[in-house]
C-alpha cells in the first residue's frame, strides 16, 4: 500500500502561551526547559497531523537560545514538517516572544525535532512522503536532507565509539 503525499502546509502548526511567574527560573527569566517542553508539544501536533498516527519524539537537535524569554510575554510556537522519511519526520520549531504592551516581537530559539510514527502495537509504521508545495519548502527540505545525513554519520561514529573492542 503506498501512502499519499501530505503538503507541509496541512501540518504546520502554531501555538501560543502566556509566560507567567510559575514559569521563571531562579534569574526571573522564562525557564529553559518550559521552551523545551511547548517546542515538544508543538513538533508533536505537527508530527500527528502529518503522519495521522500517534508519534513520539526520537531526538532534540540543534536547540539554540537565541535571547532570553521574559515573564509576561506571549510565546508563539511554529512547528513544519522539513522532511520525511520511512517512518520519521524531522520537524523544525521556531520560538517567537511578544512584548503584549508594546507589541514588539523576536525570534528567540530554533529547534530541530525528529518524531517517529507508532502503529497501535507501539512499533514504527510508514508515514505520508512530504509534498514540497513552495520555495521555502523546498529550501527547508534540501537543508533538513543535509541535517539527516550529518545525524545518522554522528550516530555511528557515537557507535562506533561505545563499542567494547
Amino acid at each position: 500500500m503506498t501512502l499519499a503525499g501530505k503538503p507541509a502546509s496541512a501540518s504546520r502548526t502554531e501555538l501560543a502561551e502566556l509566560m507567567m511567574p510559575q514559569h521563571a527560573n531562579i534569574l526571573g527569566k522564562v525557564f529553559g526547559g518550559t521552551i523545551l517542553a511547548l517546542i515538544d508539544k508543538a513538533a508533536g501536533a505537527c508530527a500527528i497531523r502529518h503522519a495521522g498516527k500517534v508519534c513520539v519524539t526520537a531526538q532534540f537537535d540543534r536547540v539554540t537560545f537565541y535571547a532570553p524569554i521574559e515573564i509576561g510575554e506571549l510565546v508563539q510556537i511554529l512547528a513544519s514538517v522539513n522532511y520525511v522519511g520511512r517512518t520519521s519526520m524531522e520537524v523544525g520549531v521556531k520560538v517567537l516572544a511578544m512584548n503584549p504592551r508594546t507589541g514588539t516581537q523576536r525570534h528567540t530559539n530554533t529547534c530541530y525535532v525528529t518524531m517517529v510514527a507508532l502503529d497501535d502495537a507501539g512499533e514504527p509504521t510508514p508515514v505520508p512522503p512530504l509534498v514540497l508545495e513552495t520555495d521555502l519548502d523546498r529550501r527547508r527540505h534540501t537543508a533538513a536532507q543535509r541535517r539527516v545525513v550529518a545525524r545518522r554519520e554522528l550516530r555511528q561514529a557515537e557507535l562506533a565509539d561505545a563499542s567494547p573492542n
